[in-house]
């Protein structure tokens, strides 16, 4: 248009000049005629031919539509009735008609800001453009994530939802290595899964060794110190992502919605995703899987996942195979060294003494202690397993041997302690909290979940003695019996005279010449003439 425009000024335009114009635009001839009338009066409106002029006042989304907008989650007859309101109060003009806001808002708002105003900033993310990372080399980036599976499994009676902690080469889409918890997962869920990806060893794969960076979301198991120190002792960076930024990660994301669609959408128990407004169900007569059988089956994933699928970016091949391909030298680590690395150093220097070495109120011993007492140590363990430590010299920070509980509880009264505390849970109303602080242990390969938390066999007593006394106290009616009256010279309060037995008319009168409060001398007995109580 503006071109036309020149051509019109310097008056060498031409009818052909339009009509070739009007061809290319798949238009009338005549509309470009109009366009170039009103290209005239305002040279702007060149930029946007078709588009209303300016000054015949069209409508434009203002801050206050927009903000009303991601009020009523992107309603627009809901933003035309709050405006009419407004108008009406005398705060603002008249709207327009809603086809009018429609196609305002169509108009001056992106499809992102539109699903955004509408369902938050994860549905404005699905209209951004995102930049592909270069693949890399094998071990170059890991990426780490727990996802809560959508399957309900058995453990122990109670129906849970298990979590996975898994590692992803970003390279090669290789599974490095996972671990699944009954519970909530926790540090521990982390180097469980962390020895799994760095060990080559049976039954983990040919995969494994050290990478050089490890991407986390700033989750506090992956941030925690623990962690932190088994990282920085193997010489790995830790990336640590900005809150609410998948996007970045994108490598693990798309391994969690794959595990779903791909596998646990098919196995029994699965929380399918009702419509909105309705409770999730599954059939009544389902037999639910058990956790040793699920981690089984979702080891096997695992490994149909590394030999036999083929993304699309790999080109036909293996996550496996692209990484074996990959001559890049493997960093690798011996299971002791990586056993002594992932654990967690409580930073005291300890004695040992004729009872072992005390840690935590616990006596914990090894056969390796004969003949030690005396010796400075410090203790290394693994998070939430407390019923095994693990010992070094404090002075050159060699290695040991194992402790373990000198008097650990036998199964039956763990069991008991268990069930007190459960009975304490329920009187208190805490089930859900209760249930969500319950730790297990993380596993790599199939096995029944392992509760965590070990208890001395004084502590449980102690605890079942504590138990069994507060239950006799409910029992107890301290007040089904009133206590004897005092003798009448005492001068008792009349809130506990009371307690004792009614006071009577006579008694009162009796009591105030004494100069005494009216108590009877035997709450037994009863005035001349009275009949008994």
């Amino acid at each position: 248009m503006r071109r036309l425009l020149a051509l019109r000024r310097e008056g060498k335009l031409a009818t052909q000049d339009v009509r070739a114009m009007a061809e290319t635009l798949g238009v009338r001839e005549r509309a470009v005629w109009r366009w170039l009338a009103a290209a005239e009066q305002d040279e702007a409106t060149a930029r946007e031919p078709g588009e209303r002029a300016r000054y015949y006042g069209r409508f434009t989304v203002t801050a206050e539509v927009r903000a009303l907008l991601g009020l009523w989650k992107g309603n627009v007859a809901a933003v035309h009735r709050e405006l009419t309101a407004r108008a009406a109060r005398g705060e603002g003009e008249s709207p327009p008609s809603i086809p009018t806001l429609h196609r305002a808002i169509r108009r001056d708002l992106t499809a992102g800001e539109r699903a955004g105003l509408a369902g938050g900033e994860g549905e404005a993310r699905k209209h951004d453009v995102f930049l592909a990372r270069p693949r890399g080399w094998r071990n170059q980036v890991w990426e780490t994530d727990h996802v809560q599976a959508p399957v309900l499994v058995d453990v122990g009676g109670t129906a849970l939802r298990p979590w996975i902690t898994w590692f992803v080469d970003c390279a090669t889409n290789t599974i490095m290595g996972v671990a699944v918890t009954p519970g909530y997962p926790s540090r521990e869920s982390v180097l469980a899964a962390l020895r799994a990806a760095v060990l080559r060893e049976d039954p983990f794969g040919p995969q494994g060794g050290l990478p050089e960076k490890v991407r986390v979301d700033r989750g506090r198991d992956f941030l925690s110190k623990t962690v932190a120190a088994a990282f920085g002792a193997l010489v790995v960076q830790v990336e640590d992502l900005p809150a609410y930024t998948p996007h970045l990660k994108g490598t693990v994301e798309g391994l969690n919605r794959a595990v779903e669609s791909m596998f646990l959408a098919a196995l029994p128990g699965y929380v399918r995703q009702p419509r909105p407004g309705r409770r999730r169900t599954r059939p009544k007569d389902e037999v639910l899987l058990g956790f040793e059988d699920f981690t089984s089956r979702l080891l096997d994933w695992v490994t149909w996942w590394n030999t036999s699928h083929r993304p699309e970016p790999l080109k036909g091949t293996s996550p496996l195979q692209a990484w074996e391909a990959d001559p890049t030298p493997v960093r690798e680590v011996s299971p002791e060294e990586l056993w002594t690395f992932t654990l967690e150093d409580d930073g005291r220097v300890r004695v040992i003494s004729t009872r072992g070495v005390r840690f935590r109120r616990r006596d914990y011993v090894g056969p390796w202690m004969t003949g030690l007492a005396g010796t400075g140590v410090r203790v290394r363990f693994m998070p939430h397993h407390e019923h095994r430590i693990e010992v070094f010299d404090a002075t050159n920070g060699r290695y040991l041997g194992p402790a373990t509980l000198a008097d650990e509880a036998s199964p039956e009264q763990i069991t008991a302690v268990r069930t007190a505390r459960a009975a304490r849970s329920r009187r208190l109303r805490k089930d859900l909290t209760s249930a969500q602080h319950e730790r297990y242990a993380a596993v790599t390969r199939p096995g029944k979940p392992e509760r965590l938390g070990a208890v001395s066999a004084v502590e449980a007593g102690a605890e079942l003695a504590e138990a069994d006394w507060a239950d006799l106290s409910r029992l107890a009616l301290p007040d089904l019996i009133p206590p004897s009256a005092p003798p009448a010279e005492w001068r008792t309060p009349p809130a506990l005279a009371a307690r004792t037995r009614r006071a009577r008319p006579t008694d009162t009168a009796d009591a105030d010449e004494r100069g005494a409060p009216g108590t009877g001398s035997d709450p037994g007995t009863t005035g001349e003439g009275e009949e008994p109580r």
